[in-house]
């Protein structure tokens, strides 16, 4: 990348050099320059911009579980996650030529869909309420997201300035889905609280453990002194909650009994049983709604980020196009002030030719040095605001402006404003509705009502009494082998021994029952467990349900009233930005009346000049008039810039208007050109290499 020759360059140029330099110049009819800050014609069309690559954090929808299937371990590893991805898009190298970045206010907006860390930050709220979504179909509780507007890019304002330039305050607002806060700290919500919802998600849980005690005897009737048993057990149980207010919960149990004692009829004792149970809700959780209450907010508030995402695109975008008309402003600000400067330059010559002749009083040169004075003073003041301005768009359209090109580069905008000749006659009523069928503040509150307003069903449901039917089955098994230090009975008098038809079934026709045995007897109803039941619960009192029923209504009411009060605001937005646009068009309409009348003066009294019928004093005040009109002509210019932005953004249809498809946002790869209204090509930067358009030349004066 070639780069033009630097200021220090000229600067150490050898006097000689630089004296004729001057000599040419001044021998050349003059031309009003910019200084560095000139406005260089444009180098041979380029290429189309190569879009930014997608990231695939940005893609990837995070409310879909991982399959256990083919990788049943899959569920239990962590998920790895793209770094954040800093550097710029292929497409600001492309607009950079020859140190300078040529950026039109459609490339400017490009720009920032695909690099502004507003919008950044605010892409990755899809993927959280994506991943809470997934996280309310197990049954948890949502953490919430925060949907509120980023607004840390420092530059223009958002909602029109008035014509002022500068930069504006940052910030993050909180909206619909994100954290409440008090006067006195966190302020929780009703919003998702009522009955208890059983895991979605089957829960498996099991206890292996090997157990040996030892025990002393102290009983009389103990035969052995120590007692010795080793317990092997094996547990594993079952739980799942449905969505309707069920729960199947499901336990199966084993022991493995081995002992020293000659009383016990059987070692080692095997043991086994199971019981299935299912539960359901009768009144409180019964039913889908207070079930699945995560479910569907989870789903409203990634609609709402969704809804959030587009405001912070057309939030962002409001932002961008005030800070290139700023820029803009900036721009032709250096040219007219450079304009005055050499007006006031070449009259502070003509005075010093004058008071050698005698023809003006010396007074007259100290006045004119005064002037160019204040004008050099102007125009260091307007550079640096031009430089300030090129900084704050580059670090809204970049990620980073690390790069010494970048952080270099002067930025020349290749757009200009354009006034129509009629404006569009559109009636009030009419985009009074399109605000209030397309701006995204009013979706979010509908979408937040929607979810307050199951949300307060919810907690009416939790009001009631708990009252659960439940069934049940089971069975149980026992197997091992007969303990040889028992006797059998018949074979001895005395009245601790084995009788096989007393002894439980499987040993009746023998001694030993193997596991397999023990585990038939849980299917074949040798000793089945089963029944159904009841199980009642009423809160005396219920003071606390009674609070959050009443709290959650007020709040639905509240949000009603927030609901209207943004509707009329929306109105009153809509009607201002509607006043304000006829306003800066009456505004640029005056102050292109100024111009030309400056312009005529300054003309006549020239012609005057000639004949001695005025002074160069007049001259410099219609020059300065002109100045201080032409200033005032750019800056209307841009505020009926900003006007128009801004009805666009009151009436919900800026991304519309802008032809911004907020698919290329949320990819972070801009494929369709943004085309935004009321612009022109600036006619002294254009494609092809032609020469740039020269400005005016100041009128010459008389001695």
């Amino acid at each position: 990348m070639s780069f033009p020759l630097s200021r220090n360059a000229v600067t150490n140029c050898p006097r000689p050099l630089l004296f004729a330099l001057f000599v040419i110049l001044s021998c050349m009819q003059w031309q009003p320059a910019l200084y560095a800050q000139d406005v260089p014609s444009a180098p041979a069309q380029q290429p189309t911009p190569a879009p930014a690559q997608p990231q695939a954090v940005h893609l990837e929808d995070y409310s879909k579980p991982r399959s256990s299937f083919p990788h049943f371990v899959g569920p239990y590893l962590p998920k790895e996650l793209a770094q954040p991805e800093f550097g710029n898009s292929p497409r600001i190298d492309s607009l950079m030529r020859d140190g300078k970045i040529y950026l039109s206010i459609d490339d400017a907006v490009a720009l920032a869909l695909e690099n502004n860390l507003d919008i950044d930050i605010a892409r990755y709220n899809l993927n959280i309420a994506a991943a809470d979504l997934l996280r309310a179909k197990s049954g948890s509780n949502v953490l919430g997201i925060n949907t509120g507007i980023v607004q840390n890019t420092p530059g223009g304002g958002v909602g029109g300035l008035g014509g002022t330039v500068g930069s504006g305050t940052g910030g993050t607002t909180v909206a619909a889905g994100g954290a409440g806060s008090g006067t006195n700290g966190l302020v929780s919500s009703t919003l998702g609280i009522g009955s208890p919802i059983t895991s979605f998600d089957p829960v498996l849980t099991g206890t292996l453990q090997l157990d040996k005690n030892d025990t002393e005897s102290v009983s009389v009737f103990s035969p052995v002194p120590v007692v010795a048993q080793n317990t092997y057990t094996s547990d594993f149980a079952y739980t799942q909650g449905f969505q309707w207010g069920g729960a199947l919960t499901g336990g199966f149990n084993n022991t493995h009994v081995t002992t020293n004692n000659p009383t016990s009829l059987l070692t080692p004792q095997l043991g086994s049983n199971f019981q299935f149970r299912f539960t359901q809700n009768l009144l409180q959780g019964f039913g889908f709604l207070p079930n699945t209450r995560f479910i569907r907010i989870a789903k409203n508030n990634r609609e709402i980020s969704d809804v959030a995402f587009r405001l912070q695109i057309i939030t962002t975008v409001d932002q961008i196009e005030n800070m290139y008309w700023d820029l803009v402003f900036a721009y032709e600000n250096v040219r007219v002030q450079q304009e005055a400067l050499t007006y006031a330059q070449k009259a502070l010559e003509d005075s010093k030719r004058q008071a050698q002749v005698g023809t003006v009083p010396p007074i007259q040169v100290v006045s004119s040095q005064s002037t160019v004075a204040t004008d050099q003073q102007n125009l260091i003041v307007a550079q640096n605001n031009l430089q300030l301005q090129q900084l704050l768009m580059k670090n809204a359209v970049s990620r980073s402006i690390e790069d010494p090109a970048l952080a270099e580069a002067d930025v020349v905008p290749t757009s200009t404003m354009q006034v129509p000749q009629e404006e569009p006659v559109v009636p009030i009523q009419e985009m009074i509705n399109d605000a209030l069928q397309h701006r995204a503040e009013l979706a979010e509150s509908r979408i937040d009502l929607n979810s307050r307003d199951l949300s307060s069903k919810a907690v009416r449901n939790a009001m009631l009494p708990t009252l659960d039917a439940f069934a049940y089955y089971g069975g149980s098994g026992v197997g091992g082998s007969v303990n040889p230090a028992v006797p059998t009975c018949g074979t001895t008098s005395s009245t601790f021994c084995f009788n096989p038809a007393k002894a439980p079934p499987p040993f009746q026709t023998s001694n030993t029952v193997g596991y397999g045995g023990t585990l038939n007897q849980l299917v074949n109803s040798t000793a089945p467990d089963k029944g159904v039941g009841l199980t009642l619960n009423i809160p005396l009192r219920n003071r606390a349900a009674q609070s959050n029923q009443i709290r959650s209504e007020l709040e639905y009411r509240q949000a009603q009233v927030r609901l209207h009060q943004l509707e009329n605001q929306v109105r009153i937005e809509v009607r201002n930005a509607q006043f304000d646009v006829k306003q800066n068009r009456a505004a640029v309409q005056a102050a292109q009346s100024a111009v030309d009348l400056a312009r005529q003066t300054l003309d006549a009294d020239q012609q005057k000049l000639k004949v001695g019928l005025t002074t160069q004093t007049a001259i410099l005040q219609d020059a300065s008039t002109l100045t201080g009109s032409e200033s005032n002509l750019v800056s209307a210019k841009a505020a009926y810039e900003k006007s128009r932005i801004e009805l666009d953004r009151a009436t919900g249809l800026l991304l519309d208007h802008s032809g911004i498809d907020v698919a290329d946002a949320t990819r972070g790869q801009v494929t369709h050109q943004p085309s935004i209204p009321y612009v022109a090509p600036r006619p002294d930067v254009v494609p092809g290499g032609q020469p740039a358009q020269q400005p005016a030349q100041p009128p010459t004066s008389q001695p």
